[in-house]
């Protein structure tokens, strides 16, 4: 039944319907709203359409008759009511990372343009109308940073820009994005590689390897194994702390880390040797993490285990990544495999369209040569030579 003026003053909590999707909303307080819901491609929506008595039941009525008028005419009226209403640089912002965030295959991309957004252009142009944000306002944000943190910068550009992006896509924002760099910013700032110094993660020296081996097999715990088998793979430190036990071929010394895990998202293959295979610890299930959190069953080792294993080590000035440049730099300096098989054992991805465009083979049994070698060095395992070149 038609809601009367009186029974809308005096309806106890609960929803009251007026007919045709409109509805009174009374709360335990009290509290009085009235609410039109209708469906839109088979999904059902609510629209708010205001409170009582600001919002009488004939206003009410007549809300409700606009809207059903702008759903025969084929429009939704919250995205209408959404469109209408000035949005923030922040709130767009906030609204794109939720809508990128199923597509992150890390999940710490998300908190990483957060964090990114919050430092530095939140304070400048978080409250801003996304729909007036002009070429002045971005590089106030840009210009403090620009050749301190050219890198971080950069960054910050390639974000702005895409939350304006996000926000023409919405039709919230119209004409040329500001933050734009070809053919726009790019003639008011130098370039980022003009003023960008290359910052390469804490090595320790190849030279050192066999001794920081030597010592690390002296400590015990999880960390330290998972520390031992990232240097002897040549990994990055999430590919060892994500590997499971499924991805291991104890037969084939094989370890086939998945697209999915893998930072240029291809499957790398990553020969073993003895020595790697040793750090792996008891075999158990597919499913089950080989380096797992002690503290925490079923979560991998955090971020700064391994970190920990290095400042216990007394190793404060090295850093996890950085066995990969000490890797590198072994195996460019002191033997003679190929530049491409070395890089291809850091899971490197070609640079050059033409190479890559040749380039169908993963060089696996060379690659097994390779880290056969470094693990030799690397555990003063004897080849008959402390380094051997193998072509």
């Amino acid at each position: 039944m038609a809601l009367s003026a009186r029974k809308v003053e005096t309806a106890g909590p609960g929803r009251h319907g007026d007919g045709r999707g409109l509805f009174l909303y009374v709360k335990d307080t009290g509290a009085r709203s009235w609410v039109l819901r209708y469906q839109v491609m088979g999904k059902r929506h609510d629209l708010g359409l205001g409170a009582y008595p600001e919002v009488s039941l004939a206003m009410a009525r007549d809300k409700a008759l606009q809207a059903r008028r702008m759903i025969q005419e084929g429009e939704d009226p919250i995205a209408k009511k959404r469109q209408a209403q000035p949005k923030t640089f922040k709130d767009a912002a906030l609204e794109l990372i939720e809508s990128k965030r199923p597509g992150w295959k890390n999940a710490k991309h998300a908190a990483q343009w957060t964090s990114t957004l919050e430092a530095y252009v939140f304070p400048g142009l978080g409250r801003m109308q996304v729909a007036r944000i002009e070429t002045a306002d971005v590089m106030g944000v840009l210009k403090p940073i620009w050749t301190a943190k050219p890198e971080t910068a950069n960054r910050v550009r390639q974000r702005i820009e895409a939350v304006l992006d996000y926000a023409s896509a919405l039709g919230i924002r119209t004409g040329d994005n500001p933050a734009r760099w070809r053919g726009h910013l790019d003639h008011l700032p130098p370039k980022p590689t003009k003023v960008k110094a290359v910052k390469h993660h804490p090595a320790l020296p190849h030279a050192e390897i066999a001794e920081f081996m030597e010592d690390l097999s002296r400590r015990a715990g999880v960390a330290a194994r998972a520390l031992g088998f990232t240097i002897l793979t040549a990994a990055r430190s999430g590919e060892t702390r994500g590997a499971t036990w499924a991805e291991i071929d104890l037969n084939a010394k094989l370890w086939t880390v998945p697209a999915e895990r893998m930072k240029a998202g291809k499957e790398h293959r990553i020969p073993l040797t003895p020595e790697a295979i040793a750090c792996l610890g008891p075999k158990q299930d597919n499913a089950a993490l080989i380096f797992g959190s002690e503290s925490k069953p079923g979560k991998p080792i955090s971020d700064m285990s391994m970190t920990a294993v290095l400042r216990r080590m007394g190793r404060d000035a090295i850093t996890v990544h950085g066995f990969r440049s000490t890797f590198r730099d072994w195996a460019g300096e002191t033997t003679g495999f190929p530049r491409e098989v070395i890089e291809a054992a850091l899971a490197h991805g070609i640079k050059d369209k033409a190479e890559a465009a040749y380039a169908r083979s993963d060089l696996f049994d060379k690659r097994r040569d390779l880290m056969t070698a470094w693990s030799s060095t690397a555990t003063r395992r004897d080849l008959g030579a402390n380094v051997v070149a193998l072509l």
